[in-house]
């Protein structure tokens, strides 16, 4: 029998698990009960505002604006906080204050660029027509907008449309000195994003006339001038103060396109645009047709400047930055400086012949616009730089933006990587050339077809994409990558699984550095263009001779084996258009994905150069390959720039050229071959003394390969 305590006990719990039960469905019950009561009267509060009918309409209206305003708002802000770090400085390019004589690899004057301190007038000095003219063709409505003109914008679209010729452009005065200021050239959605933004920064800062003031200043002009008044000076030798009308007319047509209508380059386009200026300037009500008639009859007459219009200017746009930067660390206080640079204006001249001629000749029907060179020699002096076309249509550099895939030729990075990390590779290795998957993607050939067991100078001559891969997941990426940044990739790329293949953004520039790797005997090779810097007074700045030494970043072995593989790419693989006479060429070949890039990067025992071919648009070519032009144009500047020179062997390579000597017919004395090339030499000249060594050769019976052969002409050596 259960003690009574314990049902006592027993019946207590169960009350008060009752009444806790009670408490809380009542505490609950009060809670949404008060929460009901608070929900009335926060409607009965709002249904004051309640609106219907066409109100209800605008109120919906303007509730959305401010959604979509606070949106904006926050939208604006994260663009315009990269384009207001360009004004953190609190100062424009100071380095354009500099001005820069550039002299080539001989000490001859070949361009200049900046502009000098003494250059800048006051606005109110500045004749009066020079400024209606610049206002009347580049911003008319320039004192009413607020650093972009919306209505400019949309007459110019209009204009645009309907076809018109029309010399009046959608971009206000300040969106280009924006552009000037903080900005490249480039174009770019972004970059005009930065430009309206930093249109209003200025617009904000500063005056009205202390903005025409900058834009007079520091505009591009042509010539490697920046400024008006420097401009004045060099297509007219005389002060911006003293120019006449039909002066100041060509100068304000030089604003939007410099290059096309510099009167050096072009004198019946510079005076076309002129004349177009004159009517702008009275359709804008500043002068009357009777005013710019005298101007009309008597154009302007420029300085005759027709030999500095070959001036290397890709070179020198890339040689102006490069010394900047060394100018601005440097601590000097003057502001002219002398650059003797490296560029060769023989060999320049010659590639630019090389690229264009073969573009011209070829390019449509392989559907491709442009291409882009850099040859240096073997321990990386730049000779010779082409960044285009055409430089009065672009000034966009191709040789130096890394924003191209070299295809197969990245495929050296693989292999030397391979030989330096397996001790037991040679070129002769046999390896699988069956196709690796890496998670779902299975690379194939450019045959489509597979390969079995294969050498490692077959697959190399012969581009099997499957054997790079292979070896990439044998050494792993990361080594590839490294290695490709260590002897002369500076672009950042990522490690993915088609890197092997060439998946990575390269500049041309980069290209040939890292090649010029193993012309150079495996030493760290990294381009330059400028070999010296001194003030107007002479005071040095920069030596290139006071550098460090090169460090050895690539094993001699590698070197061997890389130039022997490379040796047979143009021997009997992708690259045989690159093979010269009598001269040991070795190299490789690129393309890539839907044809949108070919390359060839390669080397002679004297020159390394990387070609670049392809569209700005990124759009496919017709089935271009390395193999084609690319090779072609390589081949062709090779030819030239062999010409009349010791030819020196490549690391490697068992190659013996017969010796071809030129004697001067007044001594009779055979004339050493020399490095430096005669600055006179034509391609001409060098084309018709090799073919008549060719018909003596055969004329003699097919002399030995190894036979020396002298060609005395009835002209001195040196006039060749």
């Amino acid at each position: 029998m259960q003690d009574p305590f314990y049902h006592k006990e027993k019946r207590r719990k169960k009350t008060r698990m009752l009444a806790a039960d009670a408490w809380l469905d009542s505490a609950l019950y009060e809670f949404g009960q008060s929460l009901g009561r608070g929900y009335t009267r926060v409607e009965d509060f709002f249904s004051r505002f309640r609106v219907s009918g066409i109100k209800r309409f605008f109120v919906e209206i303007v509730s959305d604006g401010f959604s979509f305003l606070a949106i904006g708002m926050v939208l604006v802000t994260a663009l315009a906080l990269p384009a207001f770090d360009a004004t953190v400085t609190g100062r424009f390019n100071k380095a354009e204050d500099f001005a820069v004589t550039f002299l080539d690899r001989y000490g001859n004057e070949i361009g200049r660029r900046g502009i000098r301190s003494d250059d800048s007038y006051p606005l109110d000095k500045l004749p009066d027509y020079l400024i209606k003219a610049t206002l009347a063709t580049e911003d008319r409505r320039f004192y009413e907008h607020w650093g972009i003109d919306v209505v400019g914008t949309l007459r110019a679209l209009v204009s645009n449309a309907q076809g018109e010729n029309s010399t009046q452009g959608g971009s206000s005065i300040t969106q280009q000195l924006a552009k000037n200021l903080f900005l490249s050239s480039e174009r770019t959605i972004e970059r005009k994003i930065k430009e309206a933004f930093l249109s209003v920064w200025l617009e904000w800062h500063y005056t009205k006339d202390e903005i025409l003031k900058l834009y007079f200043d520091r505009a591009y002009m042509g010539g490697g001038n920046f400024g008006a008044a420097a401009a004045a000076e060099f297509y007219f030798g005389k002060k911006v103060t003293d120019v006449n009308l039909a002066e100041a007319a060509m100068l304000a047509g030089l604003f939007k396109a410099p290059t096309k209508y510099a009167p050096h380059v072009d004198l019946a386009a510079a005076r076309g645009r002129a004349n177009l200026v004159l009517s702008n300037l009275v359709d804008a009500g500043f002068l009357t047709e009777g005013q710019v008639t005298a101007a009309r009859r008597n154009p302007a007459v420029p300085i005759d400047r027709s030999a500095e219009a070959n001036s290397p200017n890709y070179f020198l746009d890339y040689a102006f930055e490069e010394a900047k930067k060394i100018i601005e660390t440097s601590g000097s206080t003057s502001n002219t400086f002398v650059v003797r640079s490296t560029i060769d204006p023989v060999l320049q001249s010659y590639a630019e012949d090389a690229v264009t001629s073969v573009v011209r000749e070829q390019g449509e029907a392989f559907n491709v616009s442009q291409a882009a060179m850099v040859v240096l020699e073997p321990t990386g002096p730049i000779r010779a730089m082409v960044g285009g076309m055409d430089y009065g249509k672009s000034q966009f550099n191709r040789s130096i933006v890394p924003n191209r895939q070299p295809g197969s030729a990245f495929k050296l990075f693989d292999y030397a990587t391979a030989f330096e990390l397996i001790p037991e590779y040679d070129p002769d290795t046999v390896v699988s050339g069956a196709t690796q998957c890496i998670g779902n993607w299975c690379p194939r050939n450019y045959s489509g077809n597979s390969v079995g067991r294969i050498s490692l100078i077959s697959a190399f001559q012969q581009s099997i994409n499957t054997v790079p891969v292979n070896l990439s997941i044998k050494t792993g990426r990361q080594p590839i990558a490294d290695f490709a940044h260590k002897i002369g990739l500076q672009n950042d790329f990522p490690v993915t699984r088609s890197l092997a293949l060439g998946a990575a953004s390269v500049s041309v520039i980069d290209m040939a550095s890292s090649y010029a790797v193993f012309a150079n005997h495996g030493y760290k090779t990294p381009a330059y263009g400028i070999t010296r810097i001194t003030t107007l007074s002479g005071d040095p700045i920069y030596d290139a001779d006071s550098e460090p030494q090169q460090e050895r970043v690539v094993s001699d072995q590698t070197v061997k084996y890389m130039n022997r593989m490379m040796r047979a790419v143009v021997e009997s693989g992708t690259g045989r258009r690159a093979l010269i006479e009598g001269v040991p060429s070795v190299g490789k070949t690129g393309t890539t994905s839907s044809y949108r890039d070919a390359w060839f990067c390669g080397f002679t025992g004297n020159y390394v150069a990387a070609v670049w071919f392809g569209n700005d648009d990124y759009r496919p070519t017709k089935n271009l390959t390395g193999g084609t032009l690319p090779t072609t144009a390589w081949q062709k500047f090779m030819a030239y720039a062999h010409t009349n020179i010791e030819i020196k062997p490549v690391e490697g390579v068992d190659f013996a050229p017969a010796p071809f000597v030129i004697a001067n017919a007044e001594e009779g004395q055979p004339v050493a071959p020399t490095i430096e090339r005669p600055p006179g030499l034509k391609p001409g000249a060098a084309d018709k003394l090799l073919e008549v060594a060719d018909r003596l050769r055969n004329a003699l019976g097919g002399a030995s390969n190894q036979a020396a052969l002298t060609v005395t002409t009835p002209l001195p050596a040196k006039a060749l």
